[in-house]
């Protein structure tokens, strides 16, 4: 098989090259699956030498195991309700939310759950599936882990309800504490953090935390002796991160419950008065507002930045509200290079310290060597 090199392909080939192969790589991914859901019901991997398909698709395939039971647990669900298969032609499904949905399909529910599900991604496929088939708490516990030779550390689980802190929900603590008998040998590797639906609006969150959080957790639970008699895991951490929001919310976006006035500003300031900064974050979501030529918005909620979305700081843009917007760093990125050119938007220096714009000024104008959409009529000047 060949495969052409990308590196010689324009912005606009590439993104059709790219579209043109998810699409390849789609068919022959559920064409693979309906041979497999045929191959399966004909057991033939028997006469290979093989125990299961599962066993055939690692061994001879060479599939990984994530692979091969997404792909023969949505191949068998498939075989049983046809209509998967045009789904997954359309990408609305993956093998992966095919598989989810193949637990739980029965005659009587398949059409709902086959409308209900196109289209969503795996977390919202199991919140779908939360909701529709909910699962019991996890029960309380706390229990001792072996403790590796460095640092002691805690693992704690809560189940929490949203939007409904207030509701009673069950939690683990999983205190992992020094051992004499495990201190010569690595302990194993803590599980990984978990974020998962048990129904409609109860969530099962279990991550590992320190010895110095636990302590923490623990002050809090006393502190909360009064309001929490039981110490309950799942009220106390929603109330601290209740504070941690509000204080975050202050902190980034001037969010208050009690705003007052500005006290005006220099012209020239680079300063975004708070009250801009509200109504801009009101306005936008706390998303990224960027916008794409499809009309696509970004909606990227992590990293979020104020930017000068119309006329640039640079070239004596104001701080409105109808001139600032929220963006991620990576369309601040962007639209930095649109504007005044790839790679010439950072000052010098530590790439990890705050970057600063560069502003080529001559007579209140800078230099602008990009040709993106937001360039604003035309500077022949240089920098200096």
């Amino acid at each position: 098989m060949k495969i052409e090199q990308a590196t010689s392909l324009t912005n606009a080939e590439l993104v059709t090259a790219i579209a043109r192969l998810a699409g390849n790589e789609r068919e022959a991914t559920v064409a693979f699956i309906v041979h497999l859901a045929e191959f399966d019901a004909r057991r033939l991997y028997a006469a290979a030498g093989f125990s299961s398909t599962f066993r055939y698709c690692l061994e001879e395939l060479h599939l990984s195991e994530d692979a091969a039971f997404n792909r023969i647990e949505a191949a068998r669900a498939a075989r049983a309700y046809p209509a998967i298969v045009d789904i997954l032609i359309t990408g609305a499904l993956s093998p992966t939310t095919a598989r989810m949905l193949g637990r739980h399909l029965t005659q009587e529910n398949h059409q709902r759950l086959l409308a209900a599900a196109p289209g969503k991604s795996k977390q919202q496929v199991e919140s779908l599936l939360a909701g529709l088939f909910p699962r019991p708490d996890v029960p309380p516990s706390v229990r001792a882990l072996p403790a590796a030779r460095s640092a002691i550390g805690v693992a704690a689980s809560a189940t929490t309800a949203a939007p409904a802190p207030s509701m009673p929900v069950a939690e683990t603590l999983m205190i992992q504490a020094p051992s004499s008998a495990s201190a010569e040998r690595p302990a194993p590797a803590p599980p990984r953090p978990i974020v998962r639906p048990l129904s409609a609006q109860r969530y099962e969150i279990r991550f590992t935390a320190r010895a110095e959080t636990h302590e923490k957790l623990r002050k809090a639970q006393d502190l909360l002796g009064h309001a929490v008699p039981s110490g309950d895991l799942a009220e106390v951490f929603d109330r601290a991160l209740t504070l941690l929001v509000e204080d975050l919310q202050k902190k980034k976006f001037a969010v208050t419950r009690r705003s007052r006035p500005s006290r005006g500003q220099a012209q020239d300031s680079r300063n975004i008065p708070a009250d801009v900064q509200r109504a801009v974050v009101a306005r936008d979501g706390v998303r990224c507002a960027f916008v794409a030529a499809s009309g696509r918005r970004c909606g990227e909620g992590r990293r979020l930045e104020f930017h000068h979305h119309g006329a640039p700081y640079g070239i004596g843009g104001k701080p409105t509200v109808d001139n600032i917007s929220l963006r991620c760093q990576t369309h601040t990125a962007y639209e930095a290079d649109q504007f005044y050119g790839p790679r010439r938007r950072y000052a010098a220096g530590d790439a990890g310290q705050e970057r600063m714009a560069v502003y080529g000024r001559v007579s209140g104008e800078v230099t602008r060597s990009g040709t993106g959409d937001h360039a604003i009529g035309e500077t022949n000047v240089s920098s200096p």
